[in-house]
């Protein structure tokens, strides 16, 4: 449902209809077309001999004040319908302010701090031209071998959820149309983080329950704050095309998502159905599409092509088209870009202003979590570091893989970091992050000799992560990891900070270090952030959303697995698991450590029985038990017992972070509805069943300390 009031949208709809009875046919398919730079050209092209039969409705990848106005004029003065063009762009975790990326942003736990996050973005895009974003990808990642993980919130469909929902509206706004703002686009639909092995572009093939239960979620999130545009994904869908899958995107999106925005194809993905075998041609292509209720091309003439044919040989309809086209011209015109179509390029001052800044850097303090602590964070200032790694005076890979309008020379290093907090340390390279020469070891080694205290900075380069990036082996490069046993050699405690998209296997070095911190990839301001942060300025409150794998091997990990018949209890020998490894994560899904100690006690329920559609209260007892302030996030988990499909051994359905003083006590309180306790059962219909729940409220999800029992009764 747009974000819009009835009033305006039927007043939209009606103009909206009114401009279609007078485009031409080819004018119609050229509103249905996006041209601009693509994964299959790098160069930019205008198509400025489109202009005259006003065969283009909107650019890929073109921004910038001066850009966007003068291709504006030039379209509003030579297309025939002088119909606006709608600029977009992968504007994903910033687009000249960076922010940490969205699976950094996940680890805050905090959904208003990435609507923040988003503002910035729209509002920086917006000054730039860009009106739509293709942001924010809600596919939930199981499997840290896909590079796309990076993208999105991780691995739970309830905090995904929350996440789509906080974004959608620091996008959009109240109301679509509103000053600083764009359009975002929720993507990928559907199932695109399901793919098999973890590679990119891969098919799919799951349970519609599934489908339903975990995946869907977030979209109907999303939809349901305003979002006004959906992606369709390249993969196929238990054997057909997504983009070219009714089911998917009228009988779910527009059916029961109940969305009236419109669809744009992930780019290629109409003409690679033939590819996938679906179809034989282009011409077909394109119909299957268009059947299935696609709205927009990315990218190309392909629907200028052969629109015409398919309307004249009886394939489609032009009422059909006009249908697709209705709400393309109808957000147009919500956006306000017919009567001022231009930005001012004095907007573009607001790029690495001091408020988005300022935002950047308390985003970026919130999103890294400690995996390991003894003691030796926070830094004490009167200690001397070595500060040592490939990323530490680096200004380009702390901003991670989606940073594509980035200017590296804003972007404030580790190192730089470090200085500006008055921090005693001395820096050497030590490695490049593939490949290693004797000089740097050496550097290295000697700068670790003269320390009190080793901080070592490994990780990926931005390009390891993100779109086309899946990866078998989840390990540090062998060249960090020498540099890593050189630097141990010299006996010194360690700190390890970790950059990376994904989650890396850390397991090696565990027992080797005094701390261990995932930094993720930060943003503009990662030094100053890291700097604060680790000097105690601020607790570490980030926890993982995605799980930390031992090995490989075990991949998919992930905490809400359903349960078998035969689990991993270590009692039988014809149990579930693996012979020579664990089946559980080496950090688990909502894990992470603060400067302090939290003491959990006296989880009490409203009531032991709950209604159908009734609710009860969860209360729990929270006190700070160490000697400084701090933050913990409670996260409240159930588990059905019996039902008619089996369902996960845990299930997040609520979460509070909260910060306490030393000795500072407080208690927590969820409600939990009896809708919270819903699923898809064996007709797809979605129910609550009676029967008994156990219910947690912990730090993580292997924290099994606090439990108590209900039952759901008709």
């Amino acid at each position: 449902m747009l974000n819009v009031t009835p009033e305006k949208l039927d007043a939209a709809v009606k103009r909206a209809e009114e401009i279609i009875k007078g485009l031409t046919l080819a004018e119609k398919s050229g509103q249905l077309s996006q041209f601009g730079t693509s994964i299959y050209n790098d160069e930019v092209h205008y198509f400025e001999d489109h202009y005259e039969k006003g065969t283009i409705g909107s650019y890929l990848t073109v921004g910038g004040a001066e850009v966007t106005n003068r291709l504006q004029k030039e379209c509003k003065e030579k297309f025939p319908t002088h119909i606006p063009i709608l600029f977009a762009d992968d504007v994903i975790h910033g687009y000249k302010t960076i922010f940490p990326t969205p699976l950094a942003q996940s680890a805050s736990w905090e959904p208003e701090a990435a609507k923040k996050g988003a503002e910035v973005a729209a509002k920086e895009a917006s000054s730039a031209g860009i009106r739509w974003t293709f942001s924010p990808m809600v596919d939930i990642a199981r499997d840290p071998r896909w590079g796309r993980i990076v993208e999105g919130y991780g691995e739970d469909t309830y905090l995904c959820s929350k996440f789509s929902e906080a974004v959608v509206k620091g996008y959009q706004g109240e109301e679509i149309g509103e000053k600083d703002k764009v359009l975002a686009c929720m993507k990928h639909f559907i199932g695109y983080g399901a793919c098999v092995g973890g590679r990119d572009y891969d098919a799919v093939d799951m349970s519609l329950n599934t489908l339903y239960d975990v995946y869907l979620p977030p979209f109907k999130a999303g939809i349901d704050a305003g979002a006004a545009t959906v992606m369709s994904a390249f993969h196929t869908f238990n054997g057909v095309p997504c983009t070219g899958n009714k089911f998917l995107l009228k009988d779910l999106l527009r059916g029961m998502l109940k969305f009236d925005g419109f669809v744009i194809s992930d780019a290629g993905s109409v003409w690679e159905m033939k590819t996938h075998g679906f179809v034989e041609n282009l011409y077909d292509s394109s119909k299957e599409a268009l059947k299935a209720g696609l709205s927009i091309l990315m990218a190309g003439d392909q629907f200028n092509d052969h629109i015409p044919e398919l309307i004249k040989n009886g394939d489609i309809t032009e009422e059909q088209i006009d249908k697709a086209l209705l709400p393309v011209i109808t957000l147009k015109i919500l956006l306000g870009v017919f009567e001022d179509p231009f930005v001012d390029p004095k907007g573009e001052e607001c790029f690495f202003c001091d408020e988005h800044r300022a935002a950047s850097r308390e985003m970026a303090v919130k999103c890294p979590v400690m995996l390991e602590n003894k003691g030796s964070l926070p830094l004490d200032i009167s200690k001397k570091y070595a500060l040592i790694g490939p990323l530490v005076d680096d200004k380009e890979n702390v901003l991670g893989p989606w940073a594509l309008k980035k200017e590296i020379e804003t972007t404030v290093t580790i190192k730089e970091g470090f200085k500006n907090a008055g921090i005693n340390f001395s820096y050497a390279k030590g490695s490049d992050f593939l490949e290693n020469n004797e000089q740097d070891i050496a550097d290295a080694v000697e700068c670790a000799k003269n320390c009190d205290t080793v901080i070592l900075v490994l990780g990926e380069k931005e390009e390891m992560s993100g779109e086309a990036k899946s990866r078998v082996h989840l390990r540090i490069p062998d060249a960090q990891i020498e540099l890593f046993n050189k630097v141990a050699e010299v006996g010194k405690p360690i700190i390890l900070l970790i950059s990376a998209g994904r989650p890396i296997i850390v397991e090696e070095f565990k027992d080797r270090c005094d701390s261990i911190v995932y930094i993720w990839q930060l943003g503009t301001e990662t030094g100053n952030a890291l700097a604060d942060l680790l000097l105690g300025k601020h607790d570490m409150s980030g926890r993982l959303t995605a799980s930390v794998p031992y090995h490989e091997g075990q991949l998919p990990v992930y905490y809400n697995k359903n349960h078998t018949g035969r689990p991993a209890l270590g009692k039988v020998w014809y149990e579930t698991g693996y012979k020579d490894m664990t089946t559980d994560a080496a950090y688990t899904f909502g894990y992470g450590l603060s400067y302090t100690e939290f003491e959990y006690s006296d989880l009490t329920l409203s009531a032991t029985e709950m209604k159908k559609d009734g609710s009860i209260e969860v209360c729990c007892k929270i006190k700070n038990v160490g000697k400084r302030g701090g933050y913990t996030v409670a996260q409240l988990y159930i588990r059905d017992l019996v039902a008619s499909c089996v369902r996960p051994i845990k299930e997040l359905k609520g979460f509070e972070k909260l910060y306490l003083e030393a000795g500072q006590e407080r208690v927590v309180k969820f409600t939990l509805n009896a809708d919270d306790l819903a699923f898809h059962n064996q007709k797809l219909e979605r129910v609550v069943e009676p029967g008994k729940f156990n219910l947690w409220v912990a730090k993580d999800s292997a924290d099994n300390t606090l439990k108590a029992e209900f039952s759901v009764v008709e």
